[in-house]
């Protein structure tokens, strides 16, 4: 499989931090998965996004996504943030038209495929309506809808479903299984939470340490579609304790430092 994204030995240190953030880090993503990056509070899961989007640059290392340098690219990865930041004086047809309008794709064009999109994603007849009259389920699916319309293959989800309440980020996370089953984008998801990691992912990766050397890869074993009761099994329970008790005892590292 093609690696859509590649870290090649990347150190990467904050100015007013004492110690890098990542040192000599390698690691890669392959066209079609869908991985989740856990890690506890701090440890630069964010920070990954913030290199791919080349809003940070490495010291040493090369940052590759398609196989070239990341450096100069545009348009490459959609990126969906814990809020979703629609804007409130534009109706949600608009609002989804923002990347359509940075393209300069035509007024026509740009009303056939935004309501095409409305339908896929279950918005169908709410284009006319302001992000303040939608739920927050809603409003997160018109995010990823405006994700969407980057046309970008690649797509970075950092913490989308953090702010919503237990049920609603439950249906979001099973219709998001869905749309990366239909849709075989590559995905690129940060969450803290570990069930939410095992329920979306075909892999995960692990923050461990500080500076983070490397990932800790581990596939998910379970098949696609998906549904909660597999989370109930043995192996995925025990996946899940093992992954708490890591994430636990990198806090204490960190607090007794």
């Amino acid at each position: 499989m093609e690696k859509i994204v590649e870290f090649q030995k990347v150190t990467f240190q904050y100015e007013e931090d004492p110690n890098p953030m990542f040192e000599d880090l390698s690691f890669s993503v392959e066209q079609g998965e869908f991985v989740a990056v856990v890690g506890a509070s701090g440890c630069g899961k964010s920070t990954l996004f913030r290199l791919i989007h080349q809003l940070e640059e490495p010291e040493e290392g090369h940052i590759l996504v398609g196989g070239k340098e990341v450096k100069g690219q545009k348009g490459y990865s959609g990126f969906m943030p814990q809020r979703d930041l629609l804007m409130p004086w534009r109706t949600l047809e608009r609002n989804l038209a923002l990347p359509l309008e940075l393209k300069k794709v035509p007024k026509g064009e740009q009303k056939r495929r935004i309501q095409e999109l409305l339908e896929r994603v279950g918005l169908g007849g709410n284009g006319g309506k302001y992000p303040r009259e939608l739920s927050g389920g809603m409003r997160q699916r018109a995010s990823f809808a405006r994700t969407l319309l980057s046309g970008s293959d690649l797509l970075l989800l950092d913490e989308p479903f953090s702010a919503l309440d237990y049920l609603t980020r439950v249906s979001l996370q099973e219709w998001l299984a869905e749309q990366w089953e239909s849709l075989g984008k590559t995905v690129l998801f940060v969450t803290h939470d570990v069930e939410e990691a095992l329920f979306l992912a075909t892999r995960i990766l692990v923050l461990k340490g500080r500076p983070v050397r490397s990932l800790e890869s581990i596939p998910v074993p379970l098949p696609f579609p998906r549904n909660r009761k597999m989370l109930e099994a043995v192996e995925i329970q025990e996946l899940k304790e093992r992954l708490i008790a890591g994430l636990q005892e990198e806090r204490r590292d960190e607090e007794e430092k």
